[in-house]
């Protein structure tokens, strides 16, 4: 399922997705602010702890990663269209923290 905005895949696609498999989430512990800026951009936290993930909007003290990308960048990323990977490394996708629960996240589908 494409979505159209950041906003449509933090409050309806990737909670759905992450707690549909409790086992995926199983050993990782993390605080996330996602930093999406452009017109349909905002800021979400993202705790993943004891199996469990929550999303909601706005910013946390001291988390264990920020990431920041621009709003049409991210939803190319989430629907598919660009990876991780390559939009870290042009630039597009900028990361500050834990590079080991990065990959993680990246094998979860959020980055």
């Amino acid at each position: 399922m494409a979505v159209g905005t950041p906003r449509e895949f933090m409050e309806t696609v990737l909670p759905a997705k992450l707690n549909a498999d409790p086992a995926k989430l199983a050993g990782i512990e993390v605080s996330v602010v996602l930093n999406i800026k452009g017109d349909q951009g905002g800021d979400w936290v993202l705790l993943i702890k004891d199996g469990k993930a929550e999303i909601k909007e706005g910013t946390m003290e001291n988390p264990k990663i920020v990431i920041r990308i621009k709003d049409t960048d991210y939803v190319r990323l989430v629907n598919g269209e660009l990876s991780g990977q390559r939009a870290f490394l042009t630039g597009k996708l900028k990361f500050k923290g834990d590079m080991s629960s990065g990959l993680k996240l990246q094998k979860l589908g959020i980055i």
